[in-house]
């Protein structure tokens, strides 16, 4: 069985985010960037079922510019076994995220697509269900605790109520939440035997896919500035100040 696990380039979520000052985009230049923490997470689950004899073989993709290709190498050095790089100059957008992941199962015939409940950038938390919607496939999301079987895949999942268990049939998409697993560290010698793993690139265009319709920003603001705090004497001067505020 394969696995397919795609993994975003992102912003390192120890980094500051700044915006530009033209308010065009969030600054990169300069700035670390890292696989998507949820993707990563996805990854290590991922390659403990192959370790656990659950899996032939793990596939690491990427959509996005050439600089992907140091998280693709990040994700071979963790243990895939091989990546795919789809080649694409502007950011896309999830529904067409979940179009050229599709084409790359027609291709790959995977039994788990993995993924990241979102990602850190963009929050959206939509490419794992529009993918099983594309696919007709089961979906289980915001996964806590995974367990493969006769070819079924037993999902915790955390919901508002608490813990929700769902047992889907393979092929799926699985999607992970931060409590599944804490990813391995990357060790020199395996960054080393990951430059001579395959990466294979795929110009976005070659596809064929329709994008869908695009969602156009058209400016980024940085948050306000928290105002101070104030220590008040009583608890009634906490319910008037609440009210002057309009907040009762």
């Amino acid at each position: 069985m394969k696995i397919l696990v795609p993994i975003k380039r992102v912003v390192d979520y120890n980094v500051r985010v700044r915006v530009k000052s033209d308010g065009s985009g969030v600054e990169t230049d300069g700035v670390k960037m890292s696989i998507n923490p949820f993707d990563e997470i996805a990854l290590e689950e991922a390659l403990r079922m192959k370790e656990a004899g659950q899996a032939d073989e793990v596939i690491v993709v990427s959509i996005g510019s050439k600089d992907c290709q140091q998280q693709l190498r990040t994700g071979l050095a963790m243990g895939a076994d091989r990546a795919i790089h789809v080649v694409a100059v502007e950011a896309q957008q999830p529904l067409a995220v979940a179009r050229v992941l599709m084409r790359l199962i027609e291709r790959e015939q995977p039994g788990i697509v993995f993924l990241g409940k979102q990602a850190i950038d963009g929050d959206n938390s939509q490419t794992g269900q529009m993918l099983a919607a594309l696919w007709d496939r089961p979906q289980a999301t915001f996964a806590s605790k995974v367990e493969l079987a006769d070819g079924t895949a037993t999902v915790t999942r955390e919901v508002d109520a608490g813990l929700e268990t769902l047992e889907v049939d393979l092929p799926a998409v699985l999607s992970c939440d931060l409590r599944l697993n804490e990813p391995r560290f990357v060790k020199l010698p395996d960054i080393m035997k990951a430059k001579r793993k395959p990466l294979d690139e795929i110009e976005l265009d070659s596809l064929g896919i329709d994008p869908g319709p695009a969602l156009e920003v058209t400016t980024f603001e940085a948050p306000p500035k928290r105002s101070g705090g104030r220590i008040l004497g009583s608890a009634q001067e906490l319910v008037d100040e609440l009210k002057n505020k309009g907040l009762l």
